[in-house]
């Protein structure tokens, strides 16, 4: 049977009514958390704002937005660390905003630009969660992102929350029927961060599935145009990079001088190794215990598949596996797994079922936990 068009009311975007409840409970537990950050600096005596604009990957975004690609590091085993690493959207955008708005550097345009994404994203996952499991699902799931345990990054002059917001809103295209906003909206996130790819996935696999099912009847030069267009922002990048550098596979070389390389999961199967027979065993027995919950929150996500469209789902398990397979630092896995919304789908949806009170409750004391472990990761050396 021929693919039908979706109907009038699909097609809208959600409006803003809709969506305050998930906007207005997004910021609370944000707020939350920015609250704990606040009380500690000051017990600490530390600059709180500085935490969040002008420490780590910032750093470098910043230095992009003022000075352009061009930056390395040399360390002292002789591996370098190239600014190349680093996508060009965020600090373009970082430019753009410094030079609009008078008085504002780039470091504090990034702020302005994480946190308005951040609502955006809000909005984005409210959307994608009420289109697959209800208006109340739907607030819960954007509430829920906000109180991740690495929810204070989407408080930082990050990408997590530009990304996010990006891939929330071209699934949402995706599950509407808008091929063409949802490549071209791939397209920006393939220039903001390489987890990307997950996404192109979602829309790939979207289309080869759909056109496997209903025959090639169901091909339309939208949905050619909207796949076309997917790859090219993160392909874009790779070519940009492979001819500054006259090296076809340059991107991946520095990538790999960062440690970022891609194999398959050996690093952490050996990170997991030193800390089990290291000094402090439980540790490991901890990584375990929270590897096997990420599983079985994936195993949910896919036994929940009749609430979790194809690319819902082809996008979350992606950005979980790209994650888990390079040698990247463990500290910023949870980071690097947050834009996989989804995985909170299945929480969402049992929470929606409970009374209000009790959701309250549960969503106060996830904002504290939260908060309180984003201030002790942001007051101190990083994350644990």
């Amino acid at each position: 049977m021929p693919h039908q068009p979706q109907a009038p009311h699909l097609r809208r975007l959600p409006g803003l009514p809709a969506a305050a409840p998930a906007l207005l409970g997004y910021a609370a537990v944000r707020l939350t958390g920015m609250v704990i950050l606040a009380v500690g600096a000051a017990v600490a005596g530390v600059d709180g704002l500085h935490r969040l604009k002008g420490r780590w990957d910032a750093v470098w975004y910043v230095r992009i937005a003022e000075n352009g690609y061009g930056y390395e590091v040399r360390l002292p085993d002789g591996s370098v660390h190239s600014d190349l690493a680093f996508f060009p959207l965020l600090p373009a955008l970082e430019r753009g905003v410094s030079e609009v708005l008078p008085g504002v550097d780039a470091a504090t345009a990034g702020l302005v630009v994480a946190w308005v994404a951040a609502f955006a994203a809000a909005w984005g996952i409210h959307a994608v969660g009420s289109h697959v499991a209800g208006q109340r699902a739907g607030v819960l799931l954007a509430v829920l992102w906000g109180v991740y345990p690495t929810a204070f990054v989407q408080s930082m002059a990050y990408t997590e929350t530009l990304f996010t917001a990006l891939a929330a809103w071209s699934l949402y295209a995706l599950l509407t029927d808008r091929w063409i906003a949802a490549g071209a909206l791939c397209a920006l996130a393939g220039l903001t961060r390489p987890s990307a790819a997950a996404l192109v996935a979602a829309v790939g696999i979207t289309a080869i599935v759909r056109l496997v099912r209903e025959g090639r009847g169901a091909l339309t030069w939208r949905m050619a145009a909207g796949v076309v267009l997917a790859p090219l922002g993160w392909l874009g990048y790779v070519v940009f990079v492979a001819v500054r550098e006259g090296s076809p596979t340059a991107y991946f070389e520095v990538q790999a001088a960062w440690g970022n390389r891609i194999d398959g999961g050996v690093a952490l199967a050996r990170f997991v190794g030193e800390q089990l027979t290291g000094p402090t065993p439980l540790a490991g027995i901890g990584l375990i215990a929270a590897l096997g919950l990420l599983a079985w929150v994936v195993w949910l996500c896919v036994r929940q598949r009749q609430r979790q469209p194809l690319p819902v789902l082809v996008y979350g398990i992606g950005i979980v596996v790209i994650s888990l397979i390079g040698a990247a630092y463990f500290g910023s896995r949870p980071r690097l797994i947050m834009p996989a919304f989804p995985l909170l789908l299945p929480a969402a949806v049992a929470l929606a079922r409970l009374r209000q009170r009790t959701v309250v409750a549960v969503v106060a004391l996830l904002a504290v936990a939260s908060g309180a472990y984003g201030a002790f990761t942001l007051l101190g050396s990083g994350p644990p």
